[in-house]
């Protein structure tokens, strides 16, 4: 029997960090065996523990970048446009790719000094060329599985529409959205709403922990939800003033909204003020 929605967010967290293990896994074993056959093939007498090392220390390294992946793709999604972020992610295949060779050449120095070996990693220019190439497509590559992931987790969560979306004429008020999701229908109440965040041709409804996706723009949401405690706060973030936590004012002038779930959500400096003059502060 498949778990439920409920079942599998309350262990979501393990499983996530135990799919990332077994896909790490497999590819460093699938790795070192490819490595070894043509190391073989070759005739060449190089010891297995070898590949095996190198392999299984890339693979390490790699596990501890991914959760930063993560974050800066988080962190980058309600504040830039696709082609900014696309952008901002190749300039991070740099970073990314010294950072790990850099920990692998460590780890991988330890590891040959444990059995009296010598670990060369030269010449280093050379070396680190060779290794950013495939740095630049495991970095896309792990990016490409963390949006797969997301979008199939909307999908399982389901895509919403506004209740009241059949007439060619805007309507003022939404009071509720109607959520399909693995053929079923209810009902989520505008009020319940965190915040709303732009997702390409769809916007993400945050309600708690739970997010929904609606084909639809920010700018006609806006309309529909100005009669409720509703505010632009940046190009692609819209808050319920309901469920505002706190404000945080940076020194760019920039500011970041904390709500009720746990989020934090971008505020423009041009926002600040339509949402001061909501608040009345």
């Amino acid at each position: 029997m498949l778990p439920t929605l409920a079942q599998y967010q309350r262990h979501r967290r393990w499983i996530e960090v135990g799919g990332w293990g077994v896909l790490l896994l497999v590819n460093a074993v699938m790795n070192s065996l490819v490595v070894i056959a043509d190391l073989r093939r070759a005739g060449d007498p190089l010891a297995a523990w070898q590949p095996v090392t190198w392999e299984f220390t890339s693979t390490l390294v790699t596990a501890m970048l991914i959760p930063v992946i993560v974050m800066f793709n988080a962190w980058l999604r309600p504040r830039t446009r696709w082609w900014q972020a696309l952008l901002a992610h190749g300039l991070a295949t740099v970073p990314f790719c010294l950072l790990h060779v850099g920990g692998m050449v460590l780890l991988r120095e330890a590891v040959y000094a444990l059995v009296g070996e010598d670990y060369a990693f030269a010449p280093w220019w050379r070396e680190l060329g060779y290794e950013y190439l495939k740095d630049v497509r495991s970095y896309f590559l792990i990016l490409a599985l963390i949006e797969l992931y997301a979008l199939l987790l909307r999908r399982w969560q389901g895509e919403a529409r506004m209740l009241t979306d059949d007439a060619q004429q805007p309507q003022p008020v939404t009071d509720r959205f109607l959520v399909k999701k693995l053929g079923r229908e209810f009902l989520v109440r505008v009020q319940d709403i965190d915040w709303i965040e732009a997702s390409g041709n769809y916007i993400t409804l945050h309600v708690g922990t739970t997010e929904y996706l609606l084909r639809e723009t920010m700018a006609r949401v806006e309309r529909r939800l100005a009669a409720r405690e509703f505010v632009r706060v940046h190009r692609s973030a819209i808050i319920n003033l309901n469920r505002l936590v706190e404000i945080r004012v940076h020194d760019s002038g920039d500011g970041e909204a904390q709500m009720h779930n746990g989020d934090h959500v971008p505020v423009s400096r041009r926002s600040r003020s339509a949402l001061k003059s909501r608040l009345n502060v």
